[in-house]
């Protein structure tokens, strides 16, 4: 519910302080997902608590004692955060792309200045839309299986989101080709890049590359973090 009430919200807040008086510079389908970027943050809090919290209770005892097999409660806990993550992201681009629909043409991105509405019948639309689900789903995999590597709950929430919104800010201080190199290979910057529906050939990394790049990342965080529950005392 927290990350389908702050996504909207942020995207109606962008959407709200928008006003473009001549075509051609923005995009319509990125603002209306623009409540992403929050989103992301309480979805990488919620998946770190998954399982950071038994580790901070000390009722991971009691998990592996009643299921010895460690991985296949590791499992257990990435199906489950993975499928309520894509029940909430559903749930929140929709309501995303309904208020820039709403909204974004009273602020002059409409088809008299040169803009087309934000409709899930465009193709584009619709990849940046299932693109962006996919996108609140791995960055959920990508903190359990920090979480699962570090235990510390304040220690992985810091390191995920450190992850995400730093290297974007580092990317800004620098020149290309350093820059480019960055944001192809940030999780953010990369993952995001799947939202993009103008102006294809200028983005550092193509979307569903970039969406690949953070699935890489989700990736190497889960076999990291399995790996480690499995050899680790509790």
């Amino acid at each position: 519910i927290g990350v389908v009430i702050l996504t909207v919200a942020l995207s109606v807040a962008v959407a709200a302080a928008t006003h473009q008086s001549s075509g051609g510079g923005q995009d319509p389908t990125k603002l209306a997902l623009a409540g992403i970027d929050l989103g992301q943050a309480i979805v990488a809090a919620l998946a770190v608590l998954a399982i950071s919290e038994e580790y901070g209770t000390g009722m991971i005892r009691v998990t592996l004692t009643a299921m010895p097999r460690r991985l296949v409660i590791f499992v257990a806990k990435a199906v489950n955060v993975a499928g309520l993550t894509l029940v909430a992201g559903v749930l929140a681009v929709v309501g995303c792309l309904v208020a820039g629909r709403l909204m974004l043409p009273a602020a002059g991105l409409d088809p008299a200045h040169g803009y087309a509405l934000v409709s899930i019948t465009n193709s584009l639309t619709l990849r940046a839309a299932a693109g962006s689900v996919l996108y609140l789903v791995l960055i959920a995999l990508l903190s359990l299986g920090v979480a699962t590597a570090v235990r510390d709950t304040a220690v992985s929430i810091g390191a995920v989101l450190a992850l995400l919104y730093l290297p974007p800010i580092l990317a800004e201080t620098v020149t290309d080709p350093l820059r480019r190199h960055i944001q192809q290979i940030a999780p953010m910057t990369s993952g995001l890049a799947i939202q993009a529906t103008t102006n294809l050939r200028s983005l550092p990394i193509g979307p569903w590359a970039g969406l690949g790049v953070l699935a890489a990342w989700a990736g190497g965080a889960l076999l990291v973090g399995g790996f480690l529950l499995r050899i680790r005392d509790a």
